[in-house]
């Protein structure tokens, strides 16, 4: 139930629960509220999509009456999501909306704690949540375990990539589970330029939009690949012809040496070539929607290296694990993932004479953890 406080004369605060909830995914509870402002509180851990429909709802009031301008406060700590894309890093480019105003606030700014909460802050042990919560730094170190820079990711929405061979692709990476999404992804080349979801679609359908979406693409039924782990399988039935991604298969020969790749399956191994491809920029991405942005950068900067590497071989951290840190699935960066299926199963021949794996396997025997990036091709 939704809580308020109301004053004598007359004035309300509505307390409003923004958590994602899979039967409102669009936040259409709030469509119909009318505030006079509002704030929102911890908005590091608030998805995009309440925020832009809640900053809809102020301003409605009131306002004229008392001649109030609509706004909304926005409380955070650092972190790289909407808020640092759509407000600090523009404020730091002098780039920042007239729309919003970016205030830094500091633990030392309020005179009646700053003694007693910096010693709190001074016991934290962990460098990248001091950097964060005391020194209020957006520019954070990030895990040396992460595959992808978040620049280079970021990127991905504004890099030109010239077409090679002007083929496309679809890949697709089939829900398991009530609360996770189907997401399929279209390819020309090294563009994505669709990102399409489905929540909580059964079987049959999805392999008849895959293959309506097959045929008004153009997209050959050999250029399809799909989840075949779990409930995938039922859908690839429907589609021959279309590849079948197990996550865990053997992964493919390195296009080096001729012999078994470094890496424990094909999914570790896809991950670090799409690592490479996003850190140099070779990918790009046509998405306006802001919440798909949002997702995708959020999963690929939770695609990270175990630290262990057993029997020689480079493995990312389980879906399972990634989960934890997400709160969700991480079914769009799954989708974009595969696309490095069709690199690795036909890739282009290479002038290198170096096996850029036996080098990195070598830096991280010796204890050299912190470059994975740029470094499998």
């Amino acid at each position: 139930k939704y809580n308020y406080i109301e004053f004598e004369n007359g004035s309300r605060i509505d307390l409003l629960d923004v958590k994602k909830l899979p039967s409102d995914p669009l936040y259409e509870r709030f469509g119909s509220t009318e505030y006079t402002g509002g704030a929102l509180e911890e908005a590091g851990e608030i998805d995009f999509g309440a925020f832009d429909v809640l900053k809809t709802r102020v301003g409605r009031h009131l306002n004229k009456e008392y001649s109030i301008k609509p706004k909304v406060l926005i409380t955070c700590n650092p972190k790289k999501n909407w808020l640092y894309q759509m407000i600090y890093k523009p404020s730091t480019e002098g780039t920042l909306s007239t729309d919003f105003k970016f205030i830094q606030a500091l633990y030392s700014d309020n005179p009646h704690t700053a003694e007693t909460y910096k010693e709190q802050l001074s016991s934290i042990t962990d460098k990248t949540m001091k950097e964060r919560l005391m020194f209020g730094n957006w520019e954070y170190e990030n895990d040396p375990r992460a595959l992808m820079q978040y620049d280079n990711i970021v990127d991905l929405f504004t890099n030109t990539v010239l077409p090679t061979k002007e083929a496309k692709y679809l890949t697709a990476d089939i829900a398991r589970y009530g609360n996770d999404s189907t997401v399929l992804s279209l390819w020309k080349d090294f563009e994505c330029y669709k990102i399409i979801k489905y929540q909580k679609t059964g079987l049959d359908t999805i392999a008849q939009e895959i293959k309506n979406i097959l045929g008004a693409e153009f997209i050959p039924y050999s250029h399809a690949i799909i989840d075949e782990d779990g409930v995938g399988g039922g859908v690839l039935d429907h589609i021959r012809g279309a590849k079948g991604f197990v996550a865990n298969r053997v992964p493919f020969l390195n296009r080096f040496t001729g012999k078994p790749d470094n890496f424990n399956n094909l999914k570790s191994q896809c991950s670090f070539l799409l690592a490479d491809y996003v850190n140099n920029h070779k990918l790009a991405f046509r998405i306006d929607d802001t919440e798909t942005k949002q997702f995708l950068i959020e999963e690929l900067e939770v695609i990270k290296a175990k630290d262990e590497v057993i029997d020689g071989k480079l493995s990312i951290e389980s879906k399972d694990k990634v989960k934890e840190m997400l709160g969700r699935s991480p079914d769009i960066g799954d989708a974009i993932m595969m696309r490095m299926y069709f690199e690795l199963e036909s890739p282009t021949i290479a002038t290198h004479t170096i096996d850029p794996i036996a080098q990195m396997l070598a830096n991280r025997r010796k204890g050299n953890n912190t470059k994975i990036e740029n470094s499998y091709l």
